[in-house]
């Protein structure tokens, strides 16, 4: 690798970190660790990475020993495994004090692994970000051998996204009518064009929303698994987002697309999915109550960004609503989201959290009588067949009550509190 050529694109992104718009979000790095940050393209995980080395710039680290290298620069095309330790030459040359190295979507390199690795034993400071659930595999966290922190990093929660609006989402704040209304307004736009950090700069947010699926699509799904036919795996995704708060089983999927004139295979069909969650497209919300091969085969899917989910839906405020919820609890607790259902019991709920023993309905509105006594009465059913639930949580857009032990609250004041 031409190490000149290296200085140049080590010092042009000096400029990019230096420039940038930072907003705090609610992440914290321990000062002395090694860090992999994966998550959904676009979520925000290079901008941490610029407030770390500016951080440490402040701190009163040189810019030379601040070593960024983002592997999607197209001057860094050819670049293979054992350029790596070009890089670190480069380092050498650039300063006689130890680097702190920065490596943002790393995963394009293959075997990367074994160089963070051999950074991290010579004791090395080290920082990378990928786009691919694959960086966090059981392979690769062997290899690195424990010597990294990992953060699953989301575009903006709310009250981040009203962080960068500058909207006071404070306990008086949200108590008062005057301000509370510019958090419900700011809310609407968050609950139809989800939390991509960049978004807050364009006022085409669909079409940014759009490209970063597009990106997401080509880039981290087909090109990446070697797909030839986009088209199916388009089509597949926008069943997965109609077939949003249900459950939804492979067999389900290959059915849906049949009936389309689709024809895919069920092991396609099952590795499309796999990519798009490798992604972080989708995740998937278990059944409590399901054995273990029910539990992997008929889950709930969800989108991991409102804006992206919008993209694919007609009638959308109630999976919209949904939606968000779910992201707001995977965000809290990324392995412990369940439903429940059982036809035995006649128990369905769509939120269940093991950890905190709390159970979530969600409603767009409760103003129906009937759509009241539904959601409620599922709560009455539950307590009567399921006895580890403590706490009953009902999610409306933006109704407000307390019904017996039920808390009914407007999802805008749920994300705050969350």
């Amino acid at each position: 690798m031409d190490k000149e050529l290296l200085k140049t694109i080590i010092t042009d992104q000096h400029e990019i970190i230096r420039n940038a718009e930072i907003v705090d979000r609610e992440y914290i790095f321990e000062p002395n660790a090694n860090y992999v940050l994966t998550g959904l393209r676009r979520a925000g995980k290079s901008t941490l990475l610029y407030k770390v080395a500016r951080n440490l710039v402040e701190s009163g680290i040189s810019w030379d020993r601040i070593i960024y290298i983002n592997f999607e620069d197209e001057r860094l095309s050819e670049f293979k495994l054992t350029d790596f330790n070009d890089i670190v030459s480069v380092q050498a040359e650039l300063s006689d004090d130890k680097g702190f190295f920065f490596f943002d979507e790393i995963q394009i390199i293959n075997g990367w692994e074994k160089f963070a690795r051999r950074l991290a034993d010579a004791k090395e400071r080290v920082y990378i970000t990928g786009s691919n659930a694959k960086m966090l595999s059981r392979e690769i966290e062997t290899t690195l051998g424990g010597r990294f922190f990992t953060k699953y990093i989301m575009p903006y929660n709310f009250r981040e996204f009203l962080s960068a609006q500058n909207v006071d989402f404070s306990s008086s704040a949200v108590r008062s009518t005057k301000l509370s209304a510019k958090i419900v307004s700011n809310f609407e736009t968050y609950f139809t064009y989800g939390g991509f950090p960049e978004l807050t700069f364009y006022k085409s947010k669909r079409e940014y929303a759009a490209g970063v699926f597009q990106k997401v699509l080509l880039g981290d799904i087909a090109l990446r698994n070697n797909i030839r036919n986009e088209q199916a795996i388009r089509i597949l995704i926008k069943k997965i987002a109609e077939s949003l708060m249900a459950e939804t089983s492979y067999t389900k999927l290959f059915n849906i697309l049949k009936t389309i004139g689709l024809s895919i295979g069920k092991e396609s069909i099952i590795n499309y999915i796999t990519y798009a969650e490798d992604a972080y497209l989708i995740f998937r919300v278990k059944n409590y109550f399901a054995k273990f091969a029910e539990t992997e085969s008929t889950p709930k899917y969800y989108f991991s960004d409102n804006g992206i989910l919008n993209l694919f839906l007609n009638d959308k405020r109630t999976r919209l609503l949904e939606n968000i919820v779910a992201i707001n609890l995977h965000r809290r607790y990324p392995e412990g989201v369940y439903y429940l259902k059982s036809a035995k019991t006649s128990i369905d709920i769509d939120f269940y959290i093991p950890e905190t023993q709390t159970a979530f309905q969600v409603s767009y509105s409760l103003t129906d009588f009937s759509t009241r006594e539904r959601e409620l009465s599922a709560f009455v059913t539950l307590k009567k067949q399921f006895s580890d639930v403590r706490r009953y949580v009902l999610i409306t857009y933006n109704e407000e009550n307390k019904v017996d032990d039920v808390e009914i609250i407007p999802v805008w004041k749920f994300l705050i509190e969350g």
